[in-house]
């Protein structure tokens, strides 16, 4: 025993670090095989895990560990985090830095530990943009203990055994250009969010003290645009006028079976002369069949599952909201029994085995016949057009029935997704008739369902067969009613959460894994309220504010200034544009925009004004934000900006 802790004591130590505990947890169960020693480090949040693992070539000494997210956060320096400190506008070209937040001392205290005695870092956090910025977190920490550690990157898309040795197998060195585009992304966000939430939520608290005197106001790039979707919407819904229109409907009944013939014309707003056709139809009650034609006709099967289809599915189909979603799903990966769940990829690859996972259902009571019989002919997926080229589609690792809640309830939906997206359209055939009246033309359609197949395993969509009589062309019948109905435009529905996550998606407003956090924003910060039946409606404050920007002439509830953001990051991670030429731009765009928004906040208090009563009277320097001071030199002491300021006597 003893001679035994002297070789794993003598071996080379490799330590690695996940982006959660559960995640360190299972990747190291699964490359000790069950046999890795648990011991603690400084946060008891967070364990370590030692086992022996053959890797360079040579069995190292592994010791697994993790963060809890993001190790470290941007913010302000020295006095520029107070709200007081200085003018807004400065904080645009305040200095910023990275600290180790309290919360997270310990597990920074853990990592300096652990790397001095170790001679590589290898990153398991997610794959993602984010988890490649917290990889640099990681080593930035380790690398201040340790400047000579060696570093690597595994990359994965799920916890089994054949992805992890594949990763371990296969290590790369972190991506660099990734987490520059998230570090210049968090840097806008902190530096946009903090000028206009402190001046918006300082001079709004003055301005309507009796609603807002406790209220943060705040703003983002993404936020706002966000809340601008469902004001544009509800605005809508507010102006439509309904118009009045009229119809002509045919039914005929034979043997029985009922046929209802739509008017080619659809529908006229104009009563008399939908009255006059109606008559000449009703003078001369005879329908001829002019046509009848029959095709086969399917109904396509779901495509492979990306993150932001896998939130609005679940939004639609199971009644459980974005975050709560992904929640769910992360502790689903975590725990291996689906894929990783922030994937931009409906296109699953070549080289994996869909058949194995089909086998790995068949157990099931409810779903395994139908998998069964997906393996009599083999996974034929339906695939869309998007890849990230870093995940796979969203897919079920491992069979389980041990789940309870919403838990179960998305594992259910994903798996039967799964299975739906593998097997074959479902397939009907199709007749339509047309029929002619005094020269106005009718059509009817029925449907017969000859194969329901992915039907079969999927519960969320419906396909119902529609029985109507034979016709054969030439054909004269009269009809059993020929009726002239009304009806009158509906405006368009209020968003509901999937359509919202629609809109930020095809707009570019955030990533399909900050969807969910920018929706949460917004409704607790009361910019909007959800009605029982799930639509969005803006509040108050969030009209106000939305009326008040837009004024101004920006647009700035509109999604163009984040969207191109968002295009900017993408050349970044891509290597294609210099991270800090884009900040800077950026940076420029939004400063200008800020200082105009100043210079007219009047526009803001005014549209407020409409929601939240008569604003107070106020004078200029009563609602002044600190002035500009100029800048001398750096600090010899702290490296900060020194200022001129005046003495209270006022004589220096």
């Amino acid at each position: 025993m003893r001679f035994s802790l002297i070789k794993f004591a003598t071996m080379v130590r490799v330590l690695n670090v996940a982006e959660k505990n559960d995640a360190a947890k299972c990747i190291a169960e699964v490359m000790s095989r069950g046999t890795a020693r648990k011991r603690e480090g400084y946060s008891k949040f967070n364990k370590l895990y030692e086992f022996e693992y053959n890797v360079f070539n040579q069995n190292c000494n592994m010791t697994m560990t993790s963060v809890s997210g993001h190790l470290l956060g941007l913010d302000f320096v020295g006095q520029y985090r107070k709200w007081y400190s200085c003018n807004p506008v400065q904080l645009f070209e305040t200095p910023v830095t990275k600290i180790c937040p309290d919360n997270f001392i310990d597990i920074k205290r853990t990592l300096e530990r652990e790397v001095k005695g170790c001679k590589y870092l290898v990153i398991w956090t997610d794959c993602d943009r984010e988890g490649e910025n917290i990889g640099f977190e990681i080593i930035q920490v380790c690398r201040e203990a340790k400047p000579s550690i060696q570093v690597y990157r595994a990359r994965f898309s799920e916890i089994t055994p054949q992805a992890i040795n594949r990763a371990i197998q296969n290590l790369v060195p972190p991506d660099q250009n990734v987490s520059d585009a998230v570090d210049v992304r968090t840097e806008l966000d902190l530096r946009i969010g903090a000028a206009f939430t402190r001046f918006q939520t300082l001079r709004l608290q003055k301005v309507f003290p009796e609603v807002l005197s406790d209220q943060l106001i705040s703003y983002g790039s993404c936020q706002f645009p966000t809340l601008g979707f469902v004001v544009e919407r509800y605005k809508q819904v507010e102006a439509f006028i309904p118009e009045p229109f009229w119809k002509i409907k045919v039914t005929h009944f034979l043997d029985d079976v009922k046929a209802e013939f739509n008017w080619k014309r659809n529908r006229l707003f104009n009563y008399q002369a939908c009255q006059v056709l109606y008559e000449q139809c009703t003078e001369l009650p005879v329908a001829t069949v002019t046509d009848v034609r029959s095709k086969s006709k399917n109904k396509w099967r779901p495509q492979a599952l990306d993150t932001v289809e896998l939130e609005k599915l679940a939004s639609r189909k199971l009644r459980i909201n974005a975050k709560e979603t992904m929640k769910i799903a992360e502790k689903l990966y975590t725990n291996g029994f689906i894929s990783y769940p922030r994937t931009e990829t409906n296109i699953f690859p070549k080289e994996l085995n869909l058949t194995t996972l089909v086998e790995d259902q068949t157990r099931d009571p409810n779903w395994g016949e139908f998998a069964r019989g997906i393996l009599q002919n083999g996974p034929h997926p339906r695939n869309g057009n998007k890849t990230d080229n870093a995940h796979p589609p969203i897919h079920p690792i491992k069979y389980t029935a041990t789940l309870q809640g919403n838990e179960q309830k998305l594992y259910e939906f994903i798996v039967r997704h799964f299975l739906a997206c593998v097997s074959q359209d479902a397939q009907g055939f199709e007749t339509t008739v047309d029929i002619d009246i005094t020269e106005e033309q009718f059509t009817a359609s029925g449907l017969m369902i000859i194969g329901k197949n992915y039907l079969e395993v999927y519960p969320y969509e419906r396909w119902n067969a529609k029985e109507i009589p034979v016709y054969n062309v030439g054909d004269k019948f009269e009809p059993s009613s020929i009726e002239m109905v009304s009806g009158e435009t509906s405006a368009p529905p209020l968003l509901s959460e999937a359509d919202l996550i629609s809109l930020m998606d095809k707009h570019g407003i955030g990533t399909d894994a900050t969807h969910a956090e920018h929706i949460e924003t917004i409704k607790n910060r009361s910019y909007v309220g959800l009605r029982p039946d799930g639509r969005f409606v803006p509040g108050h404050l969030g009209m106000g504010l939305v009326e008040g920007y837009d004024s101004m002439g920006y647009e700035m509830s509109k999604p163009n200034l984040r969207a191109n953001l968002e295009n900017d990051l993408k050349l970044i991670c891509e290597g294609k544009k210099n991270k800090d030429l884009a900040l800077q731009e950026q940076i420029s765009k939004y400063r200008e925009v800020f200082i105009q928004a100043c210079d007219q906040a009047m526009k803001l208090d005014e549209a407020l004004a409409q929601y939240l009563g008569e604003a107070t009277q106020f004078t200029a320097t009563e609602t002044s934000l600190p002035s500009v001071q100029s800048r001398v030199r750096p600090c010899p002491r702290c490296s900060q900006d020194m200022a001129l300021k005046s003495k209270k006597d006022c004589k220096g």
